[in-house]
């Protein structure tokens, strides 16, 4: 069995998914984060600028362009995203969670995402799983920078050896967590390429097979 004391997890397609991919609701939101990467706190933007700029410029491209209209628009999703019907449990990750919280594991969440996700994850009943929270918003820097697991192995007070990380992306989750000592697992999600770098028991077909593997590795 790994001598883990440590479990952090990706939140967005491995424990929580949009139930309509943000993509296909923002046209503007890959520019958006190609310009400003990281909710744009580098350059100074709150999550919520961004984010409210991104539904704007969505809306001028379809041709409204009524700034007043455009920012009660704006706001009004940022606020509706918040809520717990706009997201869905991945399989299994209610008990596999609850199974980790039962064996005595302390976990956090290491995430690419903004100051939502406390929100978002009480009114998904998951925050109670957790010991701390850690948003590439609040850090400053976003996955796969390495700062980021430092920080949440200096929350939870352990070695990077006795941490494991889960997630489902290659570059940010696996391999990230891995350049900074820490163990890994990949969660393949359907529809996901294999990445030949990967040993097969580093794999998730699915949550439920990490209890599986902590034991048997």
């Amino acid at each position: 069995m790994l001598r883990l004391r440590l479990l952090t997890w990706d939140v967005k397609d491995t424990l929580l998914r949009l139930r309509q991919p943000v993509g296909l609701i923002y046209a503007a939101y890959g520019a958006q984060s190609r310009r400003f990467p990281n909710y744009g706190r580098a350059e100074g933007l709150s999550s919520r600028q961004w984010w409210v700029d991104v539904v704007k410029e969505t809306f001028r491209l379809t041709g409204v362009h009524e700034d007043t209209v455009l920012t009660l628009i704006a706001e009004n999703l940022y606020r509706d995203y918040c809520s717990a019907r706009n997201w869905e449990l991945l399989p299994e990750a209610s008990e596999t969670l609850s199974w980790c919280h039962q064996h005595g594991f302390r976990m956090g969440v290491v995430s690419n995402f903004d100051n939502r996700l406390e929100s978002i994850l009480v009114q998904s009943n998951l925050r109670h799983h957790f010991h701390f929270v850690l948003t590439s918003e609040a850090v400053g820097v976003a996955k796969p920078d390495p700062k980021i697991f430092k920080a949440a192995l200096r929350l939870g007070g352990v070695l990077p050896e006795q941490a494991a990380h889960i997630g489902d992306d290659y570059s940010k989750d696996y391999r990230a967590a891995r350049e900074v000592g820490m163990h890994s697992f990949l969660l393949h999600t359907p529809g996901q390429s294999t990445q030949p770098e990967v040993p097969p028991g580093h794999i998730l077909p699915t949550l439920s097979h990490l209890l599986a593997v902590i034991e048997k590795g």
